[in-house]
This record gives structure tokens, C-alpha cells and sequence, in this order.
């Protein structure tokens, strides 16, 4: 979109940055054109304005929304994360004041593109520009740099001698399942580096950006630490090969071994200055090494068309021969190593290095374009040069030969065998004794005896294993640089640090040349060099996995550019990589194994608080939400009842004892879900929900609990608890219990919010919900304790039970999600050890069983396993011992194994009469006192107060008002120093009881209790059962 002209605008309109808010648009409508309007048919054709201006934008169109750009999705991260210069939904709906001083976004091209990369800062004034860093394309960034680190020595001295063992068309079969493997993982590779924008770590960061921290963290940790032992493998290779020379001319230095250490050492320092100097000199040392490499490979090729010498014919060199082909075609097994799966053990290596290129990631100018492309071309042509020189080597030479001129013979001599003897050699007696020291079978360096120049091959070999030993030495500090930056792991932190233009990891490269000197040290790898193929083979397989894994989870975050990848491909090629890892040594790959396990447990143990959009959390919603759809089509069954919970905690940290109570019988169980009703305007409300919601919910996981946190918006606390009663839920996964905590104050606070409180309690019940109400008697709500905390001045409005449900917050109240979370973690009595005391259930009415199961689901828990449950029930004195046998066999048919059964036969004798002053003293203040008046009278008196008590409803209620009193004290007789008192809930008959009356039963019934008492009310629909179907 080009830029439009557009006309000339007041200074005002400056000040606003290049936009317009909806208060300035009404402005304009209302008033027509408006202080802002263009001339009369101006549109955008005046005046160019320069910076970012409405017309460029928009498209000539004065309006606050912005066209599609590419800094709006630049760096996001979450679901709603705010862009720069993208109108938020508030500037858009809202009607919102000029904005002044707002800083305007970058100015951008016409295709959307930001001028400036949107991760560079302006430069300061008067300071020189930052230098840019050094960035590769796809050849010498990722193809050149994988080819050096497949090709290594294989190539050279083993792929001969392989040949002659399984013959070139298993061989050719080797070559091909080595390749079938390492091109679907470079195919999983392009797509994972093709869906989006790929930053430094290589390996660690598509792995952990793709499965999570959990697999990425172990992978990226033992693939770095792999990377910096493959330097001194390939190190001690190169310094074998120049002690080998060495000891032809017998030049040794001191002795074989220390020989390898010497040489060994000074090789990686030089490897390592060459790695200090920057990126660039490492990148043209790699294209020195490649030029050497494809020279020797020409050389060997020159060779093999060159007339044979007499030298080269008795070492088993006779040029192209399609007999030769012919023989060399099948397998030959010699040896314990004969077989084609140790042959195979042996080649894979070789196809091994394809990661080379995505460990600089950070160093490629686009990954997205440089990964795939380079990755797959450097498979294609090492395969290409592989299968070259089977074919080649095996067409050219025998497999014994003598070595020896002296074993020329005339052509058709009796006594000579074999192939040679066409040839007019005669090989016959070393191949009988199996004493041959040339041939293809026999002599390692056949390439370099069969190319047109011997001392090419060799240099190739250093170019192998230097190149390779390059490769692993940058790729090690590069992907541990990545972890240590995100800090997965502790004490690694330090080697995170970046210097220069790139970056670059000097720590971590100080690091890896400190690992790689110590194995080089050891001057024998055998042991080591499984392992260190087994951690390759490890990424490869979970590489692959990340890409299936990413396809079935259908994510619409899974949008790979690169097409031309399958997911079930990708899971045979991680299967296949796992077999392989067994094959090539099992117990390299059962250590493997565990130490991925290990590293997996801590992260998950540590659970670091990092969000990458992993694909694991796209198979935790998919699985979620197949389960929750699932659970729709069952039906419902006593067996399977669970206490799903509706707890209404207001702010979850305000009643901790509440949370952890429902908490922990709900844990691993059942749904618990913390509501909270946040009253007062809605635009005002709406924005402390947004704010405070990720908070309440970070402090429900550091107190450990298993809850979802939920709120509403409503004008009075009533109006919120329905609607999160009929709302709250998904499916089959919705409460049917409401827990609240009691209302303390319920004598001081406004009659309005008693008649609220009470009309929950009734609305529950409407809804088929079971409750559960708990009274503690030093108070549930510690919101004033917590802002005294902060604020020693804090006054709250009302008394801090005044809220018993939860619902309004705190004046001052946080609304910074890092503080909430952050908020001191009150301690309560549901954390501690509650040792050898008692459950107390006073089963007093069939609810339905509710009253018992949740004491039954509290007493597995290991805080209270020692307590004994002791159930006391209503009965007559003359019939104590029968029904004492009847409510053990209910629950013992109920496996509930509670064995200490109390009759309680005195429920119903008068209380003292002190106490029953005490309930007429309390519910006095709420007396009619009409003098028992006709109905009509009564309720003329109690317009618009219906929560007095007329003396008939006093007298009518009267024997259930003494029964409370004398439960309470029974209650204080047996349960004084219980751990935990559960009691059937009075019900309060809805329009015939009010509330207040209803309060006092409760007050009266629950007053002076020590330990935490709950009351609780099945919907009278059984929880239970004794019956199997």
C-alpha cells in the first residue's frame, strides 16, 4: 500500500502521535466536520505528512484501526499479548479522552514490513552504530557445514572394507536405511524450522520449543555435552592419523599414547583459537576444509580411471573390471564383525551430522529458508558420494590380495584361484591362510592406495576430522548457551553470557575446550564413542516425535511452510531411531535413556515458568477436551459420584483455611472451582478481573492446590452466586456442591445482605446443589490481617467477615498479578499433622450420605490418616443397642470403615436454661413483636423487613430452635477436642423460616466450638451405595 497524500491537519492533531481516539471521532460526527475535518473533497490528496500518519496507516480512511503490519506480531507470546501501534479493543469500543504524548509507532512500507527490524533500538546520538552480525546463507551456513561433519572418516577408511563384507548391494542397502532415517528427521527438521521464526539454540531450541522444557532441557543439556566429547573423538581421530605417519618414519615424540594426548591438545587449541576469532573465520576454515575434502574425493575418482601399476595390481587395484563388480556384488562375511546389522552399527555414524546447520541457527540469515534447504542437499549429495564410492572401489579392486610383485603368474596357470587369476596374479595362498594384507578386505587405506596421489587422501582425512571437530566445537556452545538462557537447569547460568556482535558464547566454548581436553586426556574413546552416537540418535528420535506430535495434536499454531514432511514418516523414523540405538549398543542406549528420564524429572519436579506454545499443551487441551466431550455420553452413576465443588472463596487468598479445606478431600479427585463475585460497575470490574484473575490463579498453584478460578460481574453478591451456580462448569464436569464459608457478622451487617446470604443457601437448593458451609472460630477471612500486613493504617469498610462468600475485595486490594501471587501464604489448621485425634460426624439426618463421605474422602489423606472417625446418630433410649447395630451394618455395607458408632438419645431433652436465654436474647433484636396478629396483619407489619420473626413463627419453630440449642451442647460434651466436627445442616423451609431465624439455628448450633465445624446438606440424593451395579 502506498503512501497517501493526506491534508494538512491542525497542530493539535500532532500531539496525538499519528492517531485519533473515539472521543475525537464522536467529536467529528457530532459536530459534522468537526476541528480535524479536511477541506471540503480533500480526502487524502493534500499535503504528504511524514512519520506515521492516519493515511498511511489506513488506506485515506480516518479511522483509529490500523491496517495489517508486521510489528503487530512481532515477539508475541500469549493469547492477547498488546502490540506496538495496534489499537487495543478498549480504544476501539470505548470512548476514550485524547491521548497526549503517545508515542507513535515505526513508520512502515507500504507491504506492512517495519523499516527497522523490530528487535533494533534506535541508536543514541553521538554513539557509533552497532556493527551487524555475521549471518550465513543456506550453502556455507548449513549444506558445506552439514556435508563436513557427515563426511568424517568412515568415508575414508571403513566404507572400502564395508563393501567387501556385505558386497555393494547390502552395502548400497546400508547406505540407504542409514539415509531413510536421517532424511525424514531432516524433513521433520524443515517443518518444525519452517513454523516460525527460528532463534539460536539449534537442536535444544526446536525440540524444547516444540515437545517443552521437560524433553528439550534433558535433549539440549547431553546433545551439548555430546557435541563437546565428539570434539575430542574426532580430535584423537586426527591425531591417530598423524601419529600413524609418524611412526612410518619412526619421528614418534615420546610414545604412541602420549603422542595421541600432544597432538591431540594443541590440535583443539588451535581449533579453539580458530572459534574465538568470530563465526567468519570459523566459516572460512570450514570451506578450506571442504575444498581439501572434495579435492581428495576428485583425486580418488582420477585414480580409479588410471591404469593400474604393477604396485597397485599386487595390492588388489586393477581398474574398472566388470568381473570384479560381479564378485564384490554379493556379501562376503568374514570375522566376528561379519554380519549385516554390526556392519550396520559400524556405517551409521557416518550418515550422522545433519544437525550441524540448525546448531547456528542464530548465525543463519532466515533458519526458516537455510535449514531445510541446506540440511537436505548436504543428505542428498554425501549419500550421493557414498553410494560413488562403494560402487566405485568395488568394481576397481578384489577383495585379497598379496601385496607382493612376486605373486605375478601367466595367465591360466594351473593351481591358481580366484579372481585375480584372470588378472595374472596369483593370490591363492594368502587367501587360503587368510593372510592377505591388501585387498578390500584386508587393508583399511585402499582409497588412498587406489587414488592418483596418496598424500590427498590423507589430507582429506585431516579435513574430515578437523571440519567435524570444527562443527561440534561451535555447536556445543551455541545450543548450551540457548539452555543456559532459559535457566532450566540451576548453576549453569553463567556460561549464558554473549560477547560481540554475535553473541558469541566465549564461556561456553572455554567450557567445551575444558571437556574436550579431558577425554582427549583419555586417549582411548571406545567406550565413550557409543554413548555419544546413542545421544544423537536420541535427538534424531525425539526430533521426529516433535513433528508427529505437533500433526496429531491439530493445533492451529502448526503451520509449517515447509510441506513435503508426513507425521507417520516422522513416528517410524523416531521408532527406527530407537531400535537403532539398541542395535548399535544397548546398554549405551539404556544409559541414554536414563539420563533423559533424570533430566525429565527434575524439570518436571522444578516445573520452570516458562510458556512456548509446545505442543504438549496442545495434547493436553485435545485430551482434555476429547475427555470432557466423552464424559457427555456417560451416564451418570452412584459409584462414580465425586464432590465437585462451587467454593465461594471471594479472592482465593483472602479465606485460605476455606481453600484448603475443600482442597484437599477434592485433590486428585474431583473438580474444585474457587468463585469469586466482584460487585460494582461493570467497566470498572471487568478491568480488575483482567488484572487480578492470572494472580489468584498463580497463588491457588504455589499453595499447591488443584482448582480453576472463576469470576463474575454483578450489581449485588446474590445476582453473581446464581449465575455461577448455573454456569459454573464444562459438560459433565460441573459442581454439585456449593461450600461457603459462615457468616460471622451476620447481626451488624445491613438486613439486605443477611436476606442475600440466606437466599444462596435457598438457591443452591433450587439447583439441586448440596452444601457445605464451615465455621471456624477465629474467622475464615484474613484480608485484613493481610492489608495490615502491608498497610499498618489499613481500616476495612466493614467487619472482614463480612463477607462470608467471598465476593467483594478488600479496599486496597493488589491488582498486580506478581504481587497476588506473591502474597504471604497464611498458614491453617488443613496443613498441619493432625495426629491421633477424632472426626466427629453427627449423622443426624439422611441427606443422602454427603455428611459422611466428605469426613470418609478428608480421612485418607495423610495429614489426617491418624485421626479416628467417630459417627454419632439421633435414637431413643429404649431401643439404643438395635439401632446402634443398624447404622454399623449401613456402614459397613458402605465399606466406609467406620467402626465407633455413638446413639445419642438425650437430643431431644430441654437445654439449660441459660442457653436457651442466651437464643431468645439473640434473635430479640429481630422480633415482630406483633402480639400474635392474623397473617395479613403480619405481613402488613413486615413490609419491605422480611426478615423479622412474628411471634407465631417463633412459636411454630420452637421445638426445632430447642433442638439446635441442645445439639450445641452436646456438641461442646463430646466433641470439645475433636480435630474436625461434621453436622447434618438444618434447612430453613424457603418463605415460612426467616432469615435471621435461620441464622441464629446456625449461630446457636455452632457457637463456641474450638475445633472447625462444618455443616453440610446432600441434595437428598444418594452419594452412596452398597449395591455393585
Amino acid at each position: 500500500m502506498a503512501e497517501l497524500p493526506v491534508p494538512e491537519l491542525p497542530p493539535t492533531l500532532s500531539r496525538c502521535s499519528g492517531r485519533f481516539t473515539i472521543s475525537t471521532l464522536l467529536g467529528m460526527e457530532e459536530g459534522g466536520r468537526g476541528p480535524y475535518a479536511p477541506a471540503e473533497g480533500a480526502g487524502c490528496d493534500g499535503t504528504h505528512l511524514s512519520g506515521s500518519t492516519l493515511c498511511t496507516r489506513t488506506f485515506g480512511y480516518n479511522t483509529v484501526d490500523v491496517v495489517p503490519a508486521y510489528e503487530h506480531y512481532a515477539n508475541s507470546n500469549g493469547v492477547g499479548d498488546g502490540r506496538r501501534g495496534r489499537p487495543s479493543l478498549a480504544d476501539l469500543h470505548s470512548i476514550l479522552k485524547v491521548r497526549r504524548g503517545s508515542s507513535a509507532p515505526p513508520p512502515q512500507r507500504s507491504n506492512g514490513v517495519p523499516e527497522a527490524g523490530p528487535e533494533e533500538a534506535p541508536e543514541e546520538p553521538g554513539r557509533a552504530p552497532t556493527p551487524e552480525p555475521v549471518r550465513f546463507g543456506w550453502v556455507k551456513g548449513v549444506m558445506i557445514r552439514c556435508m563436513l561433519n557427515i563426511w568424517g572418516v568412515i568415508l575414508y577408511l571403513r566404507l572400502p572394507w564395508i563393501t567387501a563384507q556385505a558386497g555393494i548391494a547390502l552395502t548400497w542397502l546400508i547406505i540407504l536405511m542409514s539415509v531413510t532415517v536421517t532424511t525424514i528427521t531432516g524433513l521433520s527438521i524443515s517443518a518444525i524450522s519452517t513454523n516460525g521464526k527460528v532463534k539460536s539454540g539449534g537442536t535444544y531450541f526446536l525440540i524444547s520449543r516444540s515437545l517443552g522444557p521437560e524433553l528439550g532441557g534433558s535433549i539440549g543439556l547431553i546433545f551439548a555435552f555430546a557435541n563437546a566429547v565428539a570434539v575430542a573423538m574426532h580430535t584423537v581421530g586426527f591425531a591417530e592419523t598423524v601419529r600413524d605417519l609418524l611412526q612410518e618414519h619412526n619421528s614418534l615424540i615420546v610414545d604412541p599414547t602420549n603422542d595421541i594426548r600432544i597432538i591431540g591438545v594443541v590440535t583443539v587449541t588451535v581449533l579453539l583459537g580458530i572459534s574465538l576469532a568470530g563465526m567468519e573465520w570459523e566459516a572460512k576454515a570450514q570451506i578450506l576444509f571442504f575444498l581439501v575434502i572434495l579435492v581428495s574425493f576428485i583425486n580418488y575418482l582420477v585414480g580409479t580411471v588410471i591404469p593400474a601399476t604393477a604396485e597397485k595390481q599386487a595390492k588388489g587395484f586393477f581398474s574398472y573390471r566388470a568381473e570384479i563388480f560381479a564378485q564384490n556384488f554379493v556379501p562376503n562375511w568374514r570375522g566376528p564383525e561379519g554380519s549385516f546389522f554390526s556392519l550396520f552399527s559400524i556405517f551409521f555414524p557416518s550418515a550422522t551430522g545433519i544437525l550441524a546447520g540448525a546448531n547456528i541457527s542464530g548465525d543463519l540469515k532466515d533458519p526458516a529458508v537455510a535449514i531445510p534447504k541446506g540440511t537436505l542437499m548436504a543428505i542428498f549429495w554425501t549419500t550421493v558420494s557414498y553410494l560413488v564410492l562403494s560402487a566405485t572401489i568395488g568394481a576397481c579392486v578384489v577383495r585379497d590380495a598379496s601385496g607382493s610383485l612376486n605373486d605375478s603368474v601367466v595367465v591360466g596357470s594351473p593351481g591358481c584361484e580366484g579372481l585375480a587369476c584372470g588378472f595374472g596374479w596369483n593370490f591363492t595362498a594368502c587367501a587360503q591362510h587368510q593372510s592377505c594384507r591388501y585387498g578390500l578386505s584386508n587393508y583399511y587405506q585402499s582409497m588412498s592406495m587406489v587414488s592418483g596421489f596418496g598424500p590427498l587422501i590423507t589430507a582429506g582425512i585431516f579435513g574430515a576430522t578437523l571440519s567435524s571437530a570444527l562443527a561440534c566445537l561451535v555447536s556445543a556452545p551455541k545450543v548450551f548457551q540457548c539452555l543456559c538462557k532459559d535457566q532450566l537447569y540451576p548453576l549453569i547460568g553463567f556460561f549464558g553470557k554473549g560477547y560481540g556482535r554475535n553473541s558469541e558464547p566465549i564461556r561456553g566454548y572455554m567450557l567445551t575446550y575444558v571437556i574436550a581436553v579431558g577425554f582427549i586426556l583419555i586417549a582411548e574413546l571406545n567406550a565413550i564413542a557409543p554413548i555419544i552416537s546413542n545421544f544423537f540418535l536420541c535427538s534424531y528420535a525425539l526430533i521426529n516425535f516433535s513433528c508427529f506430535h505437533a500433526s496429531i495434536t491439530n493445533s492451529p499454531g502448526w503451520r509449517p511452510s515447509f510441506r513435503y514432511y508426513s507425521k507417520w514418516a516422522a513416528l517410524f523414523g523416531a521408532a527406527v531411531s530407537v531400535v537403532i540405538m539398541f542395535l548399535l549398543t544397548w546398554w549405551a542406549a539404556l544409559i541414554a535413556f536414563g539420563i533423559v528420564i533424570f533430566l525429565l524429572g527434575y524439570v518436571l519436579y522444578k516445573k520452570p515458568d516458562v510458556n512456548w506454545g509446545s505442543s504438549m499443551q496442545a495434547s493436553s487441551y485435545n485430551m482434555a477436551l476429547n475427555y470432557s466431550v466423552g464424559l457427555s455420553e456417560v451416564e451418570e452413576h452412584i459409584k462414580n459420584y465425586r464432590p465437585q465443588c462451587l467454593v465461594l472463596t471471594g479472592p482465593p487468598s483472602f479465606r485460605p483455611a476455606l481453600v484448603d479445606f475443600v482442597g484437599t478431600f477434592t485433590k486428585n479427585l474431583s473438580l474444585m472451582l474457587c468463585g469469586n463475585v466482584l460487585i460494582g460497575p461493570q467497566k470498572q470490574k471487568m478491568l480488575e478481573s483482567r488484572l487480578t484473575a492470572d494472580g489468584h490463579i498463580k497463588w491457588l498453584m504455589k499453595r499447591k492446590i488443584k482448582a480453576f478460578y472463576t469470576d463474575v460481574v454483578a450489581e449485588d453478591l446474590r445476582s453473581g452466586v446464581q449465575m455461577l451456580i448455573q454456569a459454573a462448569g464444562l459438560g459433565k464436569m460441573r459442581p454439585n456442591i456449593l461450600a461457603l464459608g459462615y457468616k460471622r457478622n451476620w447481626r451488624t451487617v445491613s438486613p439486605q445482605s443477611l436476606e442475600d446470604y440466606v437466599g444462596i443457601l435457598h438457591d443452591a437448593f433450587d439447583f439441586k446443589y448440596g452444601v457445605c458451609l464451615m465455621r471456624m472460630k477465629e474467622g475464615l477471612n484474613v484480608s485484613r490481617v493481610m492489608q495490615a500486613h502491608v498497610n499498618p493504617t489499613f481500616e476495612a469498610a466493614e467487619h472482614p467477615e463480612g463477607n462470608g462468600t467471598g465476593g467483594r475485595a478488600a479496599p486496597g486490594t493488589a491488582a498486580d498479578p506478581a504481587a497476588l501471587a506473591g502474597e504471604q501464604q497464611a498458614s491453617t489448621i488443613f496443613q498441619n499433622e493432625q495426629g491421633k485425634k477424632t472426626i466427629d460426624i453427627y449423622w443426624l439426618f439422611d441427606d443422602g450420605g454427603l455428611t459422611l463421605l466428605i469426613p470418609y474422602l478428608l480421612g485418607r489423606k495423610k495429614r489426617w490418616a491418624k485421626c479416628k472417625i467417630r459417627v454419632f446418630v439421633g435414637g431413643q433410649i429404649n431401643r439404643m443397642d438395635e439401632e446402634r447395630k443398624a447404622i454399623v451394618s449401613l456402614l459397613s455395607k458402605f465399606r466406609l470403615d467406620f467402626h465407633e458408632v455413638h446413639i445419642l438419645p438425650d437430643i431431644n431433652q430441654k437445654p439449660q436454661p441459660e442457653h436457651i436465654r442466651r437464643f431468645e436474647d439473640l434473635i430479640a433484636p429481630f422480633r415482630l413483636n406483633d402480639g400474635f396478629k392474623d397473617e395479613a396483619t403480619v405481613n402488613e407489619m413486615r413490609q419491605g423487613c422480611p426478615w423479622k420473626i412474628s411471634d407465631e413463627e417463633v412459636n411454630k419453630n420452637r421445638a426445632k430452635s430447642l433442638r439446635q440449642v441442645r445439639l450445641n451442647e452436646i456438641l461442646l460434651d463430646y466433641s470439645r477436642d475433636a480435630a474436625l466436627i461434621a453436622i447434618t445442616l438444618p434447612i430453613g423451609r424457603k418463605g415460612r423460616c426467616p432469615s435471621s431465624l435461620y441464622m441464629a439455628w446456625l449461630e446457636t448450633l455452632s457457637q463456641d466450638l474450638r475445633p472447625p465445624v462444618i455443616l453440610t446438606r446432600g441434595n437428598q440424593e444418594n452419594v452412596l451405595t452398597f449395591y455393585c451395579q
